[in-house]
């Protein structure tokens, strides 16, 4: 470990001359505090580093030391339940030994190194085992099973192992020779550079969904498993709220929840409603399954960078074991923000807003590295990205919108006038899309129904309908227009508060079973082909709406609990039933 000197600092951005020793995004330790640093760049007069702490304080001359290796995660059992801040410093822990308040510098180990683990081995002395290879296993929460893997780049033959037992981090579980004779021994923990994509054995064509229980995500834009997502709106649309939902109940097997520059007390909110909230699969706290990386707004700029590179280093290692995990990145603005200040100090040449030119490569980066996998140890496995973009002043023709498009195939726009209505999930139907529909339809055709996908661009079509009449509409009124044209206004209506608008805080609402959706689509389908025939007999829309079975049907989603939905082919009946009435 070589030692420098500190010869500018500018904010995050600290200057050492003559270190021709370091490499490029090689860690290092920088001042007296060792603050956690990165090399951004070299030449041959100065290092730039990239200092992830807060500088305050931090002098010219101070020592500069360097690692040798890049900036890693730190990857092993415990993890899970786990709170991390962007350089995956464990807060719980710092607040136990510091206070309140997050300290700079080493000091504290990102996981527990003493606890005890019940690991049981899967191979035994004398097996060859290859890289990625499933070793051992040991239960990491009440859900989670932890799946250790040998390191990538590792292939060789078992000379010495542990009983099956309890075990702590650093005991040397296994030993493997390799084919040149050097033996290398393997405890809990690995290390991983959070910039560098783990290695994958192929990428799978993406065919199935991330179920999420929120009917205008699932059943109008879906997201596939290993997909990615986008969600854009302006303050207060509700991004963060709409990633809640997703978090708590999508059907991934673990959640990373990365807080990237958003406000402290919306992470507060975050910690305290998973803690309290119970998986509704297992029953179990969903903290079980669940890592939170917190990075407020009022935490060091540069670590904002960091947190979303972490973050989606952690889902790969999970995803390498077979499971499918879902990163919920909120919100990647304030990361783009944070790479235009440092952009700033290091004098570089903005490009559009100021943002640098390496914008669309630095977020491409980071989505690319979702998809649907076979994992080297032959397991399938995935990994979905959902990041929150906050453009100022909900101008989606800002830089980070349009580039996040480049890169995502699932676009929820929040529309501020929904939000304000109270219509949650704001998201806008007519400028969203979702591009993973010809990719899911023969898990459609298979899981749900045939008629499932004419349904949904039935259901479209009405509400693009219903925008075009509601021109007419607001300049002359609706007397004017003709009953079949009245009719596609009600329906559109039951669409949009019936069916897309969703309480968060209704037991029967919140989540909803992908069978119900269905359901409803059917419902709402079969009163509007009814209603068509009953207004082709002179009957008039007034008269239909006077039976009150459109405002039943907006209904269903409160009156019918997803335990019971038998009863929901009752309501055909009921249709029948209130259009044989109309006179």
């Amino acid at each position: 470990m070589s030692q420098n000197v500190i010869y500018s600092i500018n904010g995050p951005v600290v200057k050492i001359k003559d270190a021709s020793d370091l490499q490029m995004l090689e860690m290092v330790y920088v001042g007296k505090k060792e603050l956690l640093g990165e090399v951004i760049g070299i030449d041959d007069v100065y290092a730039t580093i990239q200092v992830y702490e807060s500088t305050t304080g931090l002098k010219v001359g101070e020592p500069v030391l360097s690692s040798g290796s890049p900036l890693n995660a730190i990857l092993g059992p415990g993890i899970l339940t786990n709170i991390f801040d962007g350089i995956e410093r464990p807060l719980k822990e710092m607040a136990e030994k510091f206070g309140m308040y997050v300290t700079e510098g080493r000091g504290i180990a990102t996981l527990n190194t003493t606890k005890p683990w019940d690991v049981t081995f899967t191979v035994k002395v004398g097996d060859t085992v290859e890289s990625g290879h499933i070793f051992a296993t040991c239960p990491e929460t009440s859900l989670i099973q932890h799946r250790f893997m040998i390191p990538v780049g590792l292939d060789g033959v078992v000379v010495a192992k542990l009983d099956d037992g309890m075990h702590t981090l650093n005991d040397v579980l296994l030993q493997v020779k390799d084919k040149y004779g050097v033996v290398h021994e393997l405890t809990m923990i690995q290390k991983w550079p959070i910039r560098q994509a783990r290695p994958v054995t192929k990428r799978h064509v993406i065919s199935v969904p991330l179920i999420t229980g929120q009917r205008v995500i699932d059943t109008f834009f879906p997201i596939a498993k290993g997909g990615a997502a986008a969600v854009p709106g302006g303050f207060g649309a509700g991004k963060t709220m709409t990633q809640h939902q997703l978090a708590k109940w999508c059907d991934a097997d673990i959640i990373v929840y990365v807080g990237c520059g958003e406000r402290g007390n919306e992470m507060t909110q975050v910690l305290e409603e998973f803690s309290e909230l119970v998986d509704p699969k297992s029953h179990k706290p969903l903290t079980d399954r669940t890592v939170l990386i917190a990075n407020t707004s009022n935490m060091p700029v540069a670590a904002r960078e960091a947190s979303i590179y972490t973050g989606i280093t952690l889902a790969e290692y999970y995803r390498d074991m077979g499971y499918h995990v879902a990163v919920m990145a909120d919100s990647t603005s304030r990361w783009a923000e944070a790479l235009r200040e440092i952009s700033g100090r290091l004098e570089e040449m903005p490009a559009e807003e100021g943002f640098p030119a390496y914008l669309p490569s630095r977020i491409s980066q980071f989505y690319e590295r979702a998809g649907f996998v076979e994992t080297l140890s032959g397991n399938p496995g995935s990994v979905t990205i959902i990041g929150a973009v906050s453009p100022q002043g909900a101008d989606f023709s800002e830089p980070v919108t349009q580039n996040t498009k480049r890169f995502v195939r699932s676009f929820w726009a929040l529309d501020k006038s929904l939000a304000y209505a109270r219509h949650f999930p704001a998201i806008n139907w007519t400028i969203s899309y979702s591009e993973y529909l010809d990719d899911l339809k023969r898990w459609y055709d298979t899981n749900v129904d045939r008629r499932f996908i004419p349904l949904r661009a039935e259901m479209m079509s009405v509400l693009h309908e219903e925008t075009q009449l509601m021109e007419i509409v607001k300049l002359i009124g609706s007397d004017v227009l003709p009953d079949d044209q009245k009719l596609t206004l009600e329906i559109a209506r039951v669409i949009r508060v019936g069916f897309l608008q969703q309480n968060a805080f209704h037991p029967e609402d919140t989540y909803v079973p992908f069978e119900k959706q269905f359901k409803m689509l059917q419902l709402i389908s079969y009163l509007r082909q009814e209603c068509l025939k009953v207004l082709a007999t002179k009957r008039t829309i007034s008269a239909v709406l006077v039976t009150g079975i459109f405002d039943e049907l907006i209904k269903i989603k409160y009156d019918v609990p997803n335990s019971a939905l038998e009863l929901l082919d009752g309501y055909f009946k009921k249709i029948d039933d209130a259009l044989a009435s109309v006179q």
